[in-house]
């Protein structure tokens, strides 16, 4: 096999390794925090309007900084960024185990208590908006041009493993040790991050514009993006799928109250999706999916849509369980075309800004969708909010195909060789 069809290239870069058991904790630990919070916040509350409000205080501060982020990691050296962006994380984790404390609920009430928790995820808002951003960028900078495919699904593939086994260990471990202990396993595995990235050597800055006005920067990101139709549609695409598709900020409701499987149950069903996309992911590395892209990207959406409605109304747990596996297969589809046409498409001086567009149309929309989760639960009840967000992914994914016909012919084959064939 020749090295430019080998599946594991990008792999044979010692740095690349080492970024991608970074990633792998740093990705662990928030999800299984996320999981974690939630279970915590609704067993204090047992209302879902609370599991909405974790959303939008993620939410708010990684959309109102996301742009800014962007410049900011344009104009400075990644590695470094990183680990104060992993530092950051570390003490709001920190944080959360501490405020998990049982001694303090008899100091503090739970109100207290909650709007302590509120306070530490807006923080993670904050560190959220230059994470995603730092690591795009650094990507680029640790493998060759004509790898970049290729490492683009690796770390897309180690994103949903950690996201795996992040969700399934935070259902076990409240079970096995609580939810104080829990975050401390969670804090354990940020220090293993900061660990890891200490190994990786300081990176230049490829960007000419060094000390460039804040607003010039912005705008030459936008236009960019918004003039890029084939990045344009896939972030609009998945943004709308996600915010209206996503079920499992609920998973807390249906565990608990509906299919009644208690914090093991739970962690099964969280971690389902991030199965099936983990599969995806490692199955793209041996059979490439770039060949009519397009059609591909739409046609996955449309079965993430069904998964979703399908596991709203189910009420056997196991169905419940298929149904989010395959939501998660179709999802992985997505983002791996996604994250394909990003890496392919954006000038190596404005990752950062680019990136930073994506982590609103696509990485907000998930505490968005939890907020709009949140908030239909609370009109019109778990099941129904469910199969509301379903079927307008559905609409969404029919409206797109129909408006948009060159959308539908993406084909990213001769992008891909042209990068392979590159020296």
């Amino acid at each position: 096999m020749s090295k430019i069809l080998d599946p594991y290239a990008s792999l044979r870069f010692r740095e690349f390794n080492i970024f991608l058991m970074a990633r792998f904790a740093m990705v662990f630990a928030w999800s299984m925090q996320f999981i974690v919070i939630e279970w915590q916040v609704y067993s204090m509350t047992k209302d879902p309007w609370s599991l909405g409000v974790i959303g939008l205080m993620e939410v708010i501060p990684a959309v109102l900084m996301a742009l800014f982020a962007g410049h900011i990691v344009d104009q400075k050296e990644k590695r470094n960024l990183l680990i104060k962006c992993i530092l950051g994380f570390s003490v709001i984790s920190f944080g959360l185990f501490l405020l998990s404390d049982p001694s303090l609920a008899i100091k503090l009430s739970s109100k207290a208590i909650l709007y302590g928790i509120y306070f530490l995820v807006f923080l993670g808002g904050i560190v959220r908006a230059f994470l995603g951003p730092t690591i795009f960028s650094l990507i680029a900078l640790i493998v060759p041009k004509k790898y970049y495919p290729n490492a683009a699904t690796w770390s897309s593939t180690t994103w949903q493993m950690a996201s795996v086994l992040g969700p399934a260990l935070a259902g076990f471990s409240i079970s096995w040790i609580g939810v104080h202990w829990s975050m401390c396993v969670i804090f354990s595995f940020s220090v293993m991050a900061l660990l890891a990235i200490l190994q990786i050597s300081r990176k230049p800055i490829l960007n000419p514009k060094i000390g460039e006005p804040i607003f010039k920067s912005l705008k030459e990101g936008l236009q960019f993006v918004f003039g890029a139709k084939a990045i344009l549609g896939a972030l609009t695409l998945d943004m709308i799928a996600v915010l209206f598709g996503g079920a499992v900020a609920l998973l807390p409701v249906f565990a608990q109250d509906i299919l009644q499987v208690g914090s093991e149950g739970f962690g099964v069903l969280r971690a389902a999706p991030a199965v099936g996309a983990a599969i995806t992911m490692i199955g793209s590395t041996r059979f490439p999916i770039h060949k009519y892209a397009g059609k591909k990207l739409l046609y996955a959406i449309f079965g993430f849509g069904l998964s979703i409605i399908i596991f709203g109304l189910s009420t056997s747990f196991w169905l419940s369980v298929f149904a989010l596996f395959m939501s998660g297969a179709l999802d992985g589809i997505s983002m791996v075309i996604r994250q394909t046409i990003l890496q392919l498409r954006t000038p190596d001086h404005m990752r950062g800004r680019v990136a930073s567009v994506n982590s609103i149309f696509v990485g907000s929309s998930n505490e968005l969708g939890a907020f709009e989760s949140g908030v239909t639960a609370k009109l019109m009840g778990a099941v129904t909010a469910v199969v509301f967000g379903g079927t307008m992914t559905l609409l969404t994914v029919g409206f797109t195909a129909f408006i948009s016909p060159s959308f539908r012919q993406l084909d990213l084959r001769k992008e891909v060789e042209a990068h392979e064939a590159s020296s």
